[in-house]
């Protein structure tokens, strides 16, 4: 679904996008020496270091690394796209803190799902879950990013994206936000930490009973902001404020 709203470039994204390739281009003969049949890549990580000098993939699983370092070196060197990370993994206790102070803030752990999850939920914790910037990049990633099992998520979530190698090459289902446990077409609840499945009746809180009723929810959640579609208008106002 395309979403009725698109976000245009900012310049300064731009500029940013091309001086980093520049500057890749430039460590280029470097990375070369270092590390010949990996040269791209290591050259782009340089790079993308300058760009985004306090981002940390410590703590992601192996598969998840080699996913997204893969998918921003395709993403600069063959499209001009930056791919930063602004959260990956995260310890429980940061997950929870994260979780309490959006119950703080809006009133209720139903509504606090729909911004952010308890630890035992989240694939942050889990160290599959990514949060990309900037937008620009992260529409490169849902166009391309099935090539390395990296799928949008959520419909409020612009820039949170999981690692799902056993997704088979297709997206899975996209939800309105992450409080909705997935629905299985026998009504049954999938626990996605598992594979399993888990009890209608047990996560119905979280599961609501129909679309419909899951996208009046979203919109009086969000006052006059239209449902989110493909890619959201909403940027930085939602994200700054807590991440699943």
């Amino acid at each position: 679904m395309n979403e009725p709203h698109t976000l245009p470039p900012r310049p300064r994204d731009r500029l940013y996008a091309v001086a980093t390739l520049v500057l890749a281009v430039l460590l280029l003969p470097a990375a070369l020496a270092r590390r010949p049949g990996r040269a791209r890549e290591l050259a782009c990580r340089w790079a993308l270091r300058t760009r985004f000098p306090a981002e940390d993939l410590t703590g992601l699983t192996d598969g998840a690394t080699a996913a997204f370092t893969a998918a921003r070196t395709e993403a600069l060197w063959r499209h001009g796209q930056l791919l930063g990370l602004t959260s990956g993994y995260r310890d429980p206790l940061v997950q929870q803190r994260m979780f309490d102070e959006e119950v703080r803030r809006s009133g209720s752990p139903a509504v606090a799902r729909r911004l952010v999850l308890p630890p035992a939920e989240s694939n942050h914790v889990k160290g599959i879950a990514l949060d990309v910037r900037p937008y620009e990049g992260a529409r490169w990633l849902e166009e391309h990013g099935a090539r390395y099992d990296l799928y949008r998520i959520y419909d409020n979530e612009w820039w949170h994206f999981e690692y799902r190698p056993d997704s088979g090459g297709t997206p899975p289902r996209r939800r309105p936000h992450p409080g909705v446990v997935p629905v299985l077409e026998d009504g049954d609840q999938l626990d996605e930490s598992s594979g399993t499945r888990g009890s209608r009746a047990a996560a119905i809180a979280l599961a609501p009973a129909s679309p419909r009723r899951v996208s009046a929810e979203w919109r009086n959640s969000c006052g006059s902001q239209p449902v989110p579609g493909r890619f959201s208008a909403v940027r930085s106002s939602s994200m700054a404020r807590a991440w699943p």
